[in-house]
């Protein structure tokens, strides 16, 4: 009697069979097109459910979103919750992401890759505090992004900018040696020159 033949891994992930990826995982062109009832993002191979934000998180990341936006500088664009395609078995969602868009089709990119971006921003959520400070940096710093700020909610409730830079040659970040942590005002010149009232975030919450 011959061999059983091994089953053939599965081409797309569907509705019924996200949860249950193959033995190497899920890339994203096998799940891009789901329509999922949640937010997730692509880890290792494996849809990660992602946590509902606060409005608090919500008001900031669009605001700060909204800053970067006006301030931007050729050739740069400003996007918040698009994905970031680390590799093809990592996809993760920055709050907001400073990227150069040349040499992509936005209308038809499903994913911006990670050789792109200038700035990642992540705002910390109770869910989100060890990928935030932790996990995520570590990521992007790996892929050479050149930037990252994490924002962290004060006992008061208002936004503080922690703006760190990378180290090319280790692959880490370091805190941004002028202004490590930016309270009230933000003032910074990377990735281009940017001046924020931080208090404006959260006006009115």
């Amino acid at each position: 009697m011959g061999a059983v033949m091994a089953a053939e891994a599965p081409v797309h992930a569907t509705e019924e069979t996200w949860a249950f990826p193959p033995a190497d995982g899920w890339t994203f062109d096998q799940v891009k097109d789901l329509d999922l009832p949640f937010d997730w993002e692509l880890v290792d191979g494996k849809i990660v459910v992602r946590g509902q934000p606060s409005v608090w998180h919500n008001r900031v990341r669009r605001k700060l979103a909204n800053a970067l936006d006006l301030a931007v500088t050729e050739p740069h664009t400003v996007d918040d919750e698009t994905c970031v395609m680390l590799d093809p078995h990592n996809v993760r969602k920055p709050d907001v992401i400073v990227y150069d868009p040349t040499g992509l089709s936005l209308l038809e990119t499903g994913c911006v890759p990670v050789a792109h971006l200038a700035l990642a921003v992540e705002v910390v959520s109770p869910g989100s505090r060890s990928d935030d400070r932790i996990l995520k940096p570590a990521l992007f710093a790996q892929a050479k992004v050149p930037y990252y700020w994490r924002v962290e909610r004060t006992r008061e409730d208002r936004a503080v900018v922690h703006e760190y830079w990378l180290n090319a040659e280790t692959r880490s970040y370091f805190p941004a040696p002028p202004h490590p942590v930016h309270r009230e005002k933000l003032a910074t010149d990377h990735p281009y020159p940017v001046q924020l009232d931080l208090t404006e975030l959260t006006a009115g919450l």
